[in-house]
């Protein structure tokens, strides 16, 4: 096995990452660039540092601790990241917490026993343990290892992807292990797709059907995911080249995530900019009744869309 991915995070008591009350372990490092991303910070697969100037209580300690004089008042974003080394010697000694560490390394044995503590929620709620990210399946077979220990421990497993992996493998080390899988449709046409995230959908799309199939025969339980992004994805040429895409692979339901612009603030304590000027929906949430019209175009084509 490889050497562990970074975890950012393991977040008890979630209600919004599958069935019942969840614990979900987000890993960081993502073969997307999703302009929009909503978890920026699981990007990259290495560490990063971020800075919140809304905790910062302003004591200056920092700036005395930084072996390569990176932190000033007077730099955007307060960091200099072309000097910062990322000793996290400043993170270490931040009082207030405004600065933080992006990614911390954790074997597969003390995932589990952070994970194992919360069974019975599991068991009274008919939750269980979501992985998410980032992407989780560009690290197979460290996560083939949680989720057969999770399996052999009889708690429910879901994986949540980008849907950009190599399904061979995937059918050989994950599938066995795992209840369901959430995948993401966010752009159907290939062009599109390259330019707001990164690289095409072909693998993707390939992958969606692939899943499909295998559901078909009783391997897995699956529900493609479509973030509604304004002016990008929540487009009527976009989700009815879903909808035409769904109806031609034989899958009836969708879940469409209702775009928020919380990501905006995730880059800037990242020091990171977004190429989506100009587009002032994106500053604010979307409203019900765009909601609702996205819904509608899935809808009307008999495509049931689950909370």
């Amino acid at each position: 096995m490889k050497s562990a991915p970074l975890v950012l995070e393991i977040k008890g008591n979630s209600l919004d990452d599958g069935p019942g009350i969840r614990s979900v372990v987000f890993f960081k490092g993502c073969p997307l660039t999703c302009l929009w991303c909503h978890n920026p910070e699981g990007k990259k697969a290495a560490p990063e540092i971020s800075f919140d100037p809304d905790v910062c209580v302003g004591c200056d300690t920092c700036m005395g601790i930084c072996p390569e004089k990176a932190l000033n008042r007077a730099t955007p974003g307060f960091i200099d990241r072309s000097r910062c080394t990322l000793c996290f010697a400043c993170v270490d000694d931040c009082p207030s917490g405004a600065l933080d560490r992006v990614g911390r390394s954790m074997a597969v044995d003390e995932i589990l026993a952070q994970l194992i503590r919360d069974k019975p929620f599991f068991k009274t709620s008919g939750g269980g343990v979501t992985l998410s990210g980032g992407e989780p399946m560009l690290f197979m077979d460290f996560v083939s290892h949680v989720l057969r220990a999770l399996k052999s421990s009889g708690v429910h497993t879901l994986v949540e992807t980008c849907g950009h992996f190599d399904f061979d493998r995937f059918e050989s080390v994950i599938l066995p292990f795992v209840d369901t899988v959430y995948i993401d449709i966010k752009l159907i046409d290939p062009d599109a797709h390259r330019l707001f995230c990164g690289i095409s959908n072909h693998t993707i799309l390939d992958n969606v059907a692939r899943l499909a199939d295998a559901a078909g025969k009783g391997n897995v339980d699956f529900l493609v995911r479509t973030p509604l992004v304004p002016g990008i994805t929540a487009t009527e040429d976009n989700l009815s080249g879903i909808v035409k895409f769904l109806v031609e692979n034989r899958i009836s339901r969708i879940q469409l995530m209702a775009y928020n612009p919380l990501w905006l603030g995730k880059n800037a304590k990242l020091g990171e900019s977004h190429s989506l000027s100009g587009t002032d929906s994106l500053a604010t949430w979307m409203p019900d009744q765009e909601i609702n019209r996205c819904h509608a175009i899935f809808q009307n084509a008999g495509i049931e869309v689950v909370p």
